[in-house]
């Protein structure tokens, strides 16, 4: 609270963590401001990597693709979980991971992929991992 707080600029100032940041419309001293949320985000990401996977039962069984900024933890939530899509079909195998600097930039490749078809699919982990290793090892 007392960050977001902190991170709130009035109408004509600039919070000094944001000095040397570009008002989002108009001068400073117009009513420019930033919505503290989009800063609180952005200073959280910034310096961490996100992720876009893609968890597979067994060699071209079903597929769950997701996006997430704590790739261990978002696995092992997978394997912990008693219900919900990968419980029900037992989808706990890390074939297939790509690494964005930007979580929008994830976001969007996420929702790609789940529109592909899923023989694109299909490639796509086969050019990356032929023998569908799970990559959790590696994490």
């Amino acid at each position: 609270r007392r960050v977001l707080a902190l991170a709130m600029p009035r109408r004509g100032l600039w919070v000094p963590a944001l000095r040397g940041c570009a008002p989002a419309a108009g001068k400073v001293g117009e009513g420019a401001g930033v919505d503290a949320r989009v800063i609180w985000r952005d200073i959280r990401s910034m310096d961490r990597l996100h992720y876009v996977y893609i968890l597979a039962s067994a060699r071209n069984g079903t597929l769950y693709i997701g996006a997430t900024s704590d790739l261990a933890r978002r696995i092992w939530q997978h394997r912990q979980d008693a219900t919900g899509f990968t419980a029900r079909y037992g989808v706990h195998r890390l074939v297939h991971v790509e690494t964005f600097e930007d979580m929008g930039e994830a976001l969007l490749r996420e929702k790609r992929l789940k529109r592909w078809r899923r023989a694109w699919k299909l490639a796509l982990i086969e050019e990356t991992n032929p023998t569908w290793r799970d990559l959790s090892d590696r994490i």
